[in-house]
């Protein structure tokens, strides 16, 4: 069983549906119990740093969602979900994030446009059982205009250029991240979310 943490800021029903297709069980949910007794975990997100932060205290799952993923269950964040797994993030301020994996959110530089928006390149860093199957210069499809500035650069399996090289997927013990959202990214997604769920 796949929980999804339903925040209330969230993609869910797209995530949902493609697993569901995929031939996996998903349980979407706000609930601390279920979240608690998860056997693998996805935390999505859109909009802001603050607000998402904000929403899982008022849910209380912070707490359930932290010593989970600190027991060792697998993870995926996805784009604002992966940002939430840093330490802080610089978005319209400085706040403190989950702190599950090192590192600070920043916002795109100045000059660049933002937010990143469409279709674009992977380019692949390391060989890892969540990438089976995936080739390098695949594309996948990206909304945002912050990004993941890692406090160890080991931790990045395939990265993107826009303005800068930063990370698009990401890969710490237990915990995975994508900048981007696989369950818009068609084939190539799809494939992420199935190495996710079996591995």
């Amino acid at each position: 069983m796949i929980t999804v943490v339903d925040y209330k800021l969230n993609n869910l029903r797209s995530i949902e549906n493609t697993l569901r297709r995929l031939g996996h069980d998903v349980l979407v949910t706000s609930d601390s119990a279920e979240v608690r007794n998860a056997t693998k975990l996805i935390l999505p997100g859109v909009g802001a740093f603050r607000d998402a932060m904000r929403n899982l205290e008022s849910f209380g799952l912070i707490e359930p969602f932290v010593n989970r993923v600190r027991s060792g269950t697998p993870t995926l964040g996805i784009c604002l979900g992966m940002h939430l797994l840093f330490t802080e993030s610089e978005e319209f301020g400085l706040y403190q994030g989950l702190d599950l994996v090192g590192g600070r959110v920043r916002r795109i530089p100045e000059g660049v446009h933002v937010p990143h928006m469409g279709w674009n390149e992977l380019r692949l860093r390391k060989a890892d059982a969540f990438l089976e199957g995936i080739q390098p210069g695949s594309f996948v499809y990206f909304v945002h205009s912050y990004y993941v500035d890692p406090a160890s650069a080991d931790i990045t399996l395939a990265s993107v250029e826009h303005g800068i090289d930063f990370p698009a997927i990401v890969h710490r013990n237990n915990i995975w991240a994508t900048q981007f959202h696989p369950e818009k990214s068609q084939k190539v997604g799809e494939r992420l979310l199935d190495n996710f769920a079996r591995l």
